[in-house]
This record gives C-alpha cells, sequence and structure tokens, in this order.
C-alpha cells in the first residue's frame, strides 16, 4: 500500500518532495491542505519503516484532535480498508504493517509527563500557532530517538495570526525562502519553509471558502489577508498591517553588492543608536534601476541588505549596553564584508553635545572610524509615511520601494508588530521595540543628503 494511491494537490506533493533529513515548517494560509499533508507524512513514515515507526501527532486540546481522526479514518480506510485498527480510547492507531500513530494533546507542562520517556521517530505538530511560546514543542525534541537506520524529523503545521504568530514568523519564516533549508540555531537542525494557500488546493470548492473566511472577519483586513495569502508579515491592527507584506516585501539574502558595469549600487549605512536600549544598524543598497540576485529593483529602490542588532536575544527592547568604541568596531566589520566604507544616516540625537567642551556620540564613531550625518529625527511623520509608501510600492515595475532582507532579523521580528501612537495615530508608538524602524526610516528620510558611498572596488 503506497502514498501514491491518494490524490495530492501541488503543495502536497512538494511537501512530500521534501528530504526527510531536513524538519518543516508548513506555514501557509487556511485551507491549503496542512493537515492532510501531515497525515501523508505519517502514512509515508510508516510505510517506509514498519514496525520502526513510531508517529506522534499532537495538538493543543483533545477537542482538536477530532477533525484530524476523522481525516484519518477517511485516508486510511481508502489505503488499508479495515486492516488499519484505530483504538479510539488511547488515540492510537496499529497499521498492517506494525507502523505506530498516535494522536496527542498537549497543553500544559503538566501534559508532558505522559510523553517524557517515550521514543517517537516522527513529531507531528499541528495548529502549532496556538501555542504562545515555543517551549513545550522543543521539550518534546527530547522524546524524539529511534533506531539508527530511521531517520527522527520534526513538521510544524500553523496558520498565521495566532498567540504564536511572533516566534513562528521569527524562527521560521524570516530565515529563508520558502523551500530553501536554513538551520534553526535553537534546535541545530536544518529546516525548511513549506507555504500554502486554499488558491492552489483544487480539492476544495475555493470560491465558497474564500466567501466563508471573508463573512468570518468582515472588519479585520489584515487577519483576512493572513488567511488568505499566508502572509506572516500581517499584524492585526499595527501601524505598517496594511503596507507591508513578506511576499513583496521580504527578499532572499544578498552574497554582495552588484557590481554592474552602468551606473553603479550606491551604499550606506542607517543607524539608530542605543545602549541600554537596542542599538539597530543596517546596510542599505539604493539600485539604479536593474536586477539583482534574479529580482529587479525600479530606480531608487532601497533594500535593507544586512543588519547589526544589540538587542537582547528574547527581549527586543533590551540593549547589550555595547559602548560607542565596541560598535563601532562592529560596524566597521559588518562594512568590510560588504567592501564599503563606514559612513551614512544616524538620528539627530547621537550630534547632541553633553556639556562645555564635551564632545558627542557622533564624534566619538568619527574617532573610531564611521562617520554619521544627521537623518532629520524629528521629522518622525513625515518619514513614516515615506517609509510606509516605499513599502507599500515594493514589487511595483515602475516605481521604487523598500524591501528587507530576511537576513535583518530583529526588523522582521519587531516591525511588523509595532503599534500606533494611540494619541496621534499617524506616529509609532514609541514605548514598543521601535528602533529598527527607526533606522530604516532613516534609510528613507532626507537619503539626498546622506555622503552614500559606492564599494570599495568601484
Amino acid at each position: 500500500m503506497m502514498v501514491e494511491q491518494v490524490q495530492l494537490n501541488a503543495f502536497q506533493q512538494r511537501l512530500l518532495a521534501v528530504p526527510e533529513e531536513l524538519d518543516a515548517f508548513v506555514g501557509g494560509g487556511r485551507g491549503g491542505g496542512k493537515s492532510y499533508g501531515l497525515a501523508l507524512l505519517a502514512l509515508r513514515h510508516c510505510e517506509q519503516y514498519g514496525p520502526k515507526a513510531r508517529v506522534l501527532y499532537i495538538r493543543r486540546t483533545y477537542g482538536g484532535l477530532r477533525d484530524f481522526e476523522l481525516l484519518t479514518r477517511d485516508l486510511f480506510g481508502t489505503i488499508y480498508g479495515p486492516a488499519a485498527r484505530y483504538n479510539a480510547t488511547e488515540h492510537i492507531w496499529r497499521l498492517p504493517n506494525d507502523g505506530y500513530i498516535e494522536l496527542g494533546q498537549l497543553e500544559t507542562h503538566g501534559d508532558y509527563a505522559k510523553y517524557q520517556g517515550r521514543s517517537f521517530t516522527l513529531l507531528l505538530v499541528d495548529e502549532a500557532g496556538q501555542y504562545a511560546t515555543p517551549d513545550l514543542l522543543d521539550l518534546m525534541r527530547s522524546n524524539l530517538r529511534g533506531p539508527q537506520d530511521v531517520p527522527i524529523r520534526v513538521v510544524i503545521a500553523a496558520n498565521p495570526g495566532g498567540p504564536g504568530h511572533a516566534w513562528l514568523a521569527k524562527r521560521f519564516v524570516f530565515q529563508a525562502g520558502p523551500w530553501k533549508p536554513f538551520r534553526d540555531e535553537r534546535s541545530k537542525r536544518r529546516w525548511v519553509y513549506a507555504p500554502s494557500t486554499f488558491a492552489a488546493n483544487q480539492f476544495i470548492d475555493r470560491e465558497q471558502y474564500r466567501e466563508q473566511l471573508e463573512s468570518a472577519c468582515p472588519h479585520d483586513p489584515e487577519l483576512l489577508r493572513a488567511w488568505l495569502e499566508g502572509d506572516w508579515s500581517v499584524a492585526r491592527g499595527a501601524y505598517f498591517a496594511s503596507v507591508l507584506d513578506e511576499q513583496r516585501n521580504a527578499v532572499d539574502p544578498w552574497p554582495g553588492i552588484p557590481n554592474t558595469h552602468g551606473e553603479p549600487w550606491k551604499a550606506y549605512l542607517a543607524h539608530d543608536f542605543g545602549s541600554s536600549a537596542p542599538s539597530v544598524t543596517y546596510v542599505v543598497c539604493k539600485s539604479p534601476g536593474g536586477s539583482a540576485f534574479g529580482k529587479f529593483y525600479p530606480r531608487d529602490s532601497l533594500i535593507l541588505i544586512d543588519e547589526l542588532s544589540t538587542a537582547k536575544p528574547d527581549r527586543p527592547n533590551e540593549g547589550l549596553g555595547w559602548t560607542v568604541p565596541i560598535l563601532a568596531e562592529e560596524i566597521l566589520s559588518m562594512c568590510k564584508r560588504w567592501k564599503i566604507k563606514a559612513a551614512g544616516a544616524a538620528d539627530d540625537a547621537i550630534f547632541a553635545r553633553t556639556g562645555s567642551g564635551a564632545g558627542s556620540i557622533s564624534d566619538e564613531f568619527t574617532r573610531a572610524g564611521v562617520r554619521f550625518f544627521p537623518a532629520k529625527k524629528a521629522d518622525r511623520v513625515s518619514g513614516w509615511q515615506l517609509m510606509r509608501r516605499l513599502l507599500a510600492d515594493a514589487g511595483k515595475p515602475d516605481v521604487p520601494g523598500l524591501y528587507v532582507s530576511r537576513a535583518c532579523g530583529y526588523f522582521w521580528e519587531t516591525v511588523p508588530y509595532l503599534a500606533r501612537d494611540m494619541r496621534r495615530v499617524e506616529d509609532v508608538d514609541s514605548s514598543g521595540p521601535d528602533h529598527a524602524a527607526d533606522a530604516a526610516r532613516y534609510a528613507c528620510l532626507r537619503e539626498e543628503r546622506i555622503a552614500v558611498v559606492r564599494p570599495l572596488w568601484h
């Protein structure tokens, strides 16, 4: 009995083609066939490894298991008929070749006790967005062990928009482009981001399904976009929600600055200083109107290609307390990697002199070899409007836009979720982690004043 007997949509075919040595984050919109894809992975694993296969599928609540139970009854009934046995009390499938699939529940650390000390070869997590933090799911990795000839694997599925949206997006979505392997430092494993949408699922009534999604959130356009398009840059009610789109604004990491025979790609720094708060510095490229690494960027488009952030891990509003000499040394190292001069725009505050005869923070940077120019920080609202327009125009063929590399992790961790200032709705709420947004704004605002530099090898 083989999985090939079952009809698959294009997403499910591609998911099954991902090598088993890669873990997978199945992170699309609603209706793309993610849960069915998980069932297919469980079935294939049991087909391949027989009695050595031990699969655990988990949801946050027992109620959430019901849909998957019905799905597996239909799928396994089609494949095996009555030869596949399901124990509804223990939520365990035993397939004809002695493959083992357990449907389990995990909501609290107390629930983990029932899995402690047990072994599984494939862990499937559905609706992972219901977990506000990754702690419980990471703990489950300790249960992954099996015979030497059976690969262990984790596959996580989630829709954008849930309580776990932020950590899932940071950890899995903005590391590399869809279907491109990357290393997750927390799990020490290689992963792939596998998105899907209902529009590519020919096995549902797509028009009717879209109508149902629209009726479910008539006053929440951001959530609707997340469900329809699987867009992980969506943050409901956030300042940039209507203009920031993962599919348009996120670009794969660049290997270098393009070296063209015509007008050069200009490069400069954009910097927001902080010590107790994070400091953020971007390497910004300005397009002369041309293609770079497989994508066309209209003239004057800005691309944030690299990022230096001093935010503490998992504390986006706290800095590492670096002094200017330490920070300047890291900025110089980043510029050396990109072969550009260390010069660009920074916030006005670093140019203020603190007392009679005292120098400024910018003077300290200059002595350390990094030269900054004021970026007119006082003009916040016009800067935000310019940044919003550039974000909204990204992807258009004839006007400049603002693009951000997936390598800029702190940007994607914070900017999509910044709130509006309730007292001044045209502004960002500065009590949040707005440091990456400020640095990006300096890249956009009064750009013509910056001493833009060319790569050293031009």
